[in-house]
C-alpha cells in the first residue's frame, strides 16, 4: 500500500509543482506537463514488454529491484539541475511503475484465501487513490514552503520503507508457483472485453478530465480558489469509491465494474447538460471523482480472476490498455476543445463511457 501510494504521488506530483520547477531549470510549464505525459506513456508502452521479460524471476526480487529503481530515480530527479536529467530519472520512475503494477497485485493478493482478494485490490487502490488527495496537496506545500526538490526527495524516503519491509518480509518462490499466478476461471472472451471497457472508459474520463480547470472556471464560473477546493472533493469522492467498492467487489466483481462504468458517463453527459450550474457541476464532479478509481480498480480485479494464461502479463496488459486510453482521450480532448468548447470535451468522453457501458453488457454474469 505505501508502494502503490509511492509511485501514484510520484506520477502526479510534478501537477503541484509546474511553476516551481519551471521557474527553477528555466523551462516553460508546457515542458514541465510533459514530464507528466512522458510519464503515462512509458507506462502505457513498458508494461506487457517488461512484464514478459521478468516473467521468470522471483517476485521478492522483482518489486525490490523496482523499489530500488524508485528510490534511485527519486534521488536523481531530486539533485536534477537540468530539464533533461529530470526528465531521464521520471522515465526511470515510469519504468519501474509500468512493471510494479503488473507483479503487485498478483502478489499481495496470492497472500490471502482467494473469497477475499476483491478486498486486498480495494485496500491496494484506497492507497493508489490518497495519492492524489493526501500525497501530490502535501507535497505541492512542502515544495512551496521550501523547493520542489525537497518533496521529491522525500519519495527515495517512502520508496526505501517499502523496499526494506518486501525485502525482509516477502517470501521468495517461483513466479509460476505463487497461488495468485493464475487466473481463478481463465476466459480469454471475457479478458478481451474487459479489457476493451476499461480502456473506452479511461478515454472518455481524460478526453473532459484533462480539461476539467477549465471547464469548472469557465462553464460553472467557479473561482481559481474554489477550483482547487473541488480537485480536493474530486479526491475524497475517488477514495470513497473505491472504499464502498472493495467492501463489494467480492461478492459483486460484475456489478461493480458496471456500476462504476455508468456513474463515470452519468457524471460526464451530467456535466455536459447541467454544468453551467455551479451546485449541480459539484454534484457531477462527485459522481465523476467516485468512478474514476473502481473502474481500474475492477478491472484489475476482473484480469485476476479471467486471466487466460499468467495473471501479471494480464495485468500489465490492462495496465498498458488502460494508460492508452488515457493518452488517447487527452488527445481526443485537444481535438474537441477548439470545435465545441470545452463542454464538448465531455460530451465526447461521456459517449465513449457510453460505449464502454455497451460492451461491457456482453459479460456474462458471474456475481456470487
Amino acid at each position: 500500500m505505501l508502494a502503490a501510494f509511492t509511485f501514484n504521488t510520484a506520477e502526479n506530483l510534478p501537477v503541484g509543482l509546474l511553476e516551481l520547477i519551471s521557474e527553477s531549470l528555466r523551462v516553460s510549464v508546457s515542458a514541465v506537463g510533459l514530464l507528466v505525459t512522458g510519464y503515462g506513456v512509458t507506462v502505457a508502452v513498458a508494461s506487457l514488454p517488461l512484464a514478459h521479460v521478468m516473467r521468470a524471476v522471483p517476485r521478492r526480487h522483482v518489486l525490490t529491484g523496482l523499489l530500488a529503481a524508485l528510490v534511485v530515480s527519486s534521488l536523481v530527479a531530486a539533485l536534477a539541475t537540468s530539464y533533461w536529467l529530470l526528465l531521464v530519472a521520471r522515465l526511470l520512475t515510469a519504468l519501474a511503475q509500468a512493471l510494479f503494477w503488473a507483479v503487485m497485485g498478483p502478489v499481495a493478493v496470492g497472500l490471502f484465501v482467494p473469497a477475499v482478494r476483491g478486498r486486498v485490490v480495494g485496500a491496494l487502490s484506497v492507497a493508489g487513490s490518497l495519492a492524489l488527495v493526501l500525497g501530490v496537496p502535501a507535497g505541492t506545500w512542502l515544495g512551496q514552503q521550501s523547493n520542489w526538490e525537497v518533496p521529491v526527495a522525500m519519495l527515495a524516503a517512502l520508496g526505501l520503507i517499502s523496499l526494506v519491509t518486501i525485502a525482509v518480509l516477502l517470501p521468495t518462490s517461483r513466479p509460476e508457483e505463487e497461488p495468485a499466478a493464475y487466473g481463478t476461471s481463465p476466459d480469454a472472451r471475457r479478458f478481451g472485453i474487459v479489457l476493451a471497457a476499461g480502456t473506452l472508459s479511461a478515454a472518455g474520463a481524460f478526453a473532459g478530465y484533462t480539461y476539467i480547470v477549465k471547464f469548472l472556471g469557465d462553464v460553472s464560473g467557479f473561482s481559481p480558489s474554489a477550483v482547487s477546493a473541488l480537485f480536493v472533493v474530486f479526491g475524497v469522492a475517488c477514495v470513497a469509491g473505491v472504499s464502498i467498492t472493495g467492501a463489494v467487489l467480492d461478492r459483486f466483481p460484475q456489478s461493480a465494474l458496471t456500476t462504476a462504468v455508468a456513474t463515470q458517463a452519468v457524471g460526464m453527459l451530467g456535466l455536459y447538460a447541467a454544468g453551467t450550474h455551479p451546485v449541480a457541476a459539484v454534484v457531477f464532479l462527485a459522481l465523476m471523482g467516485g468512478a474514476l478509481g473502481p473502474v481500474f480498480m475492477t478491472t484489475q480485479n476482473a484480469m485476476l480472476h479471467c486471466a487466460p494464461g499468467r495473471t501479471d502479463i494480464a495485468l500489465a496488459a490492462n495496465s498498458g490498455a488502460y494508460n492508452a486510453g488515457i493518452a488517447v482521450g487527452a488527445a481526443l480532448g485537444g481535438l474537441v476543445l477548439p470545435l465545441a468548447e470545452v463542454r464538448g470535451t465531455f460530451l465526447a468522453g461521456g459517449l465513449l463511457t457510453v460505449g464502454s457501458c455497451a460492451v461491457g453488457r456482453l459479460l456474462p454474469g458471474q456475481d456470487r
